[in-house]
């Protein structure tokens, strides 16, 4: 009597505790990926020089914000493709983080040509949104034109697929096929990684640079193999009826 009292007891006990590990595990991973950006850019870029002036100071937070941006929608789309699974192991809190990280996806998203702005705005070139949000190209002056290009495109994707998660509720149609803009986010990472790689120096650099090859390949292959089989299913569907 006094073991099966004990047993019993046990058993929950035990399974709170796998739980918190595997929570413990899952943000130690994370916190880890998070940090190879800081990691980098401090040793592409000492304090000492990042302080130095106004517009140092913002291209240095605007960069870190580019490298948090690029490891947090690598988690974001981890964890959107295999949410079922992940929640099942992790639990339902899994979620809920999802959710937060995606709203601190779009802060540093937008914070990030903002920062651009003050940049350019403190190196006596002028205030000027229009170039910074807008003045895309389809045929470029130069080639950094293009992959400023792809920066402000992906920036306009990600907008379309936050505001059709925040307007999910909106009506019946959205409440159905919300989840269907999430597709765009994997277009995003991409264009955002060619953006980093082409653009900056930072994604050139040990361990960050390690990490981003790792992350695109690893997201390639979900879309290869996962999310266009997918869609490719639901083409077929709509154009049997």
């Amino acid at each position: 009597m006094v073991r099966a009292l004990h047993s019993h007891c046990k058993g929950p006990w035990s399974e709170s505790r796998r739980d918190h590990m595997k929570k413990v595990i899952f943000l130690a991973g994370w916190v880890t990926i998070i940090s190879l950006s800081f990691l980098t850019l401090i040793k592409v870029t000492p304090y000492s020089l990042a302080f130095s002036t106004p517009v140092l100071l913002t291209n240095y937070i605007q960069r870190f914000f580019g490298l948090l941006l690029f490891s947090m929608l690598f988690t974001q789309i981890i964890l959107g493709a295999f949410m079922d699974k992940i929640s099942e192991r992790l639990g339902g809190w899994i979620f809920n983080f999802h959710v937060i990280e995606g709203v601190l996806v779009y802060v540093l998203a937008f914070s990030h040509p903002i920062l651009f702005l003050l940049s350019v705005y403190f190196a006596g070139a002028g205030f000027d949104p229009y170039m910074v949000f807008i003045n895309a190209c389809v045929i470029c002056n130069a080639p950094s034109d293009y992959f400023l290009t792809l920066g402000r495109v992906s920036f306009w994707l990600l907008s379309i697929a936050v505001f059709a998660a925040l307007f999910r509720k909106a009506n019946s149609w959205m409440k159905a096929n919300w989840r269907k803009f999430h597709v765009l986010n994997y277009l995003v990472f991409l264009m955002i990684g060619a953006h980093g790689f082409l653009l900056g120096t930072d994604f050139r650099y040990m361990p960050f640079f390690a990490f981003a090859v790792l992350a695109y390949v690893v997201v390639l292959g979900i879309v290869v193999f996962i999310e266009l089989p997918r869609l490719y299913k639901i083409f077929r569907n709509w154009t049997e009826y």
